[in-house]
């Protein structure tokens, strides 16, 4: 069940892996992101002495939880096995590779993220990537007028 998405992402990078991590939240947080005050829009993953944050992930703030709440934008650890951590800094090491989240989800009842390993569209890409998409709508509806 898909909670949050980032549907920017597929515009603004070509993605090239998807890996799936946990994330480490604290008690009045999952209650908030379960009942899906959560966006991902301006949130990225870095690396930061061999493990993994998110940075600038917005969740809300508990309406029900008092001293309990923490910063709506604070910087959480990604929870990934040790190899595929030290995968990820290999790529990420790369020229114009970087880590994105492109989804947030309940998986068995645990929070997961879904990063993904991406590089920088430049603008004639997305020019190119959008006459492509309109070209393939009008073959479309041409197709779906032949059958009427």
């Amino acid at each position: 069940m898909s909670i949050a998405s980032n549907k920017r992402a597929w515009f603004d990078y070509f993605i090239l892996e998807k890996f799936e991590a946990g994330i480490e939240l604290k008690g009045t947080e999952v209650k908030s992101v379960k009942t899906g005050k959560i966006s991902i829009q301006e949130s990225h993953v870095r690396v930061m002495k061999n493990e993994i944050f998110i940075l600038n992930m917005f969740i809300s703030a508990y309406e029900f939880g008092n001293r309990y709440n923490v910063d709506e934008r604070r910087t959480r650890k990604l929870l990934m096995h040790r190899k595929e951590i030290k995968r990820l800094i290999g790529k990420v090491s790369q020229e114009g590779l970087t880590l994105i989240p492109l989804n947030i989800y309940l998986k068995r009842n645990l929070i997961k993220v879904e990063v993904a390993l991406a590089k920088g569209k430049k603008q004639y890409d997305k020019r190119d990537e959008m006459a492509k998409k309109d070209s393939q709508r009008d073959v479309e509806r041409a197709v779906k007028e032949m059958h009427r």
